[in-house]
């Protein structure tokens, strides 16, 4: 999750309207190339808004600061998995809801593995990157927590919440690595089998093998 353990592509909404001929995507993938190419550090606002033809007034209607861009899509995906929580109908176990949310708010296949293994090594050596995941992680936990909570009935700092949103956390990061380093079949399915695993509490049984076909 990924990035992304990780989130479906597609335009995020811009918060203060949205500029001709631009989309946040769009500025994502330019920004991802330049800072491979020569650099986070090396890389400038003004050159990621030249290359997409836009102003350095709309970059910042779309983000706040340059390490933001790399994560517009897993921000996406925070977002489509709360609202799926909070529709999910009340005789659903709670892991269950869970995976059903995760899973529909993930579509990488493996021929998008090259960008996410782009962005992955970014964050993995930019210390402002890497620093900056904390506050998004902590939002995707969050979404989980909350809904375990409401569920529940508990505060969101109670024991299981808080256990629950780490461990689903934690697994769907596992599952983005895997992937991505095998790159042989959809995210999904390491999803799928990684939160089916923990939902069965990691039984001897079920740790059999690893999904994908290669």
């Amino acid at each position: 999750m990924p990035a992304d353990p990780v989130g479906e592509s597609g335009e995020a909404r811009p918060r203060r309207g949205r500029p001709r001929g631009t989309s946040a995507r769009q500025l994502e993938e330019i920004a991802l190339r330049l800072f491979t190419d020569q650099g986070f550090h090396e890389t400038t606002v003004d050159q990621i808004a030249a290359a997409a033809g836009v102003s350095r007034r709309t970059f910042f209607r779309y983000y706040d600061a340059k390490s933001d861009v790399l994560w517009n899509e897993f921000d996406s995906e925070v977002d489509t998995i709360r609202e799926l929580l909070a529709e999910a109908p009340e005789d659903v176990p709670v892991l269950e809801a869970v995976r059903r949310a995760v899973l529909a708010a993930n579509h990488y296949r493996a021929e998008d593995v090259p960008e996410l293994r782009m962005r992955m090594n970014l964050l993995s050596t930019v210390a402002e990157l890497a620093a900056s995941a904390t506050r998004h992680y902590d939002a995707w936990e969050r979404a989980v927590i909350g809904f375990v909570a409401r569920r529940t009935g508990q505060a969101e700092d109670s024991l299981y919440p808080l256990a629950v949103g780490r461990a689903v956390l934690a697994t769907c990061r596992a599952a983005y690595e895997r992937w991505s380093a095998r790159a042989d079949a959809d995210l999904t399915l390491y999803l799928d089998a990684g939160l089916r695993a923990l939902a069965a509490g990691f039984a001897d049984e079920v740790l059999v093998g690893e999904p994908g076909s290669g």
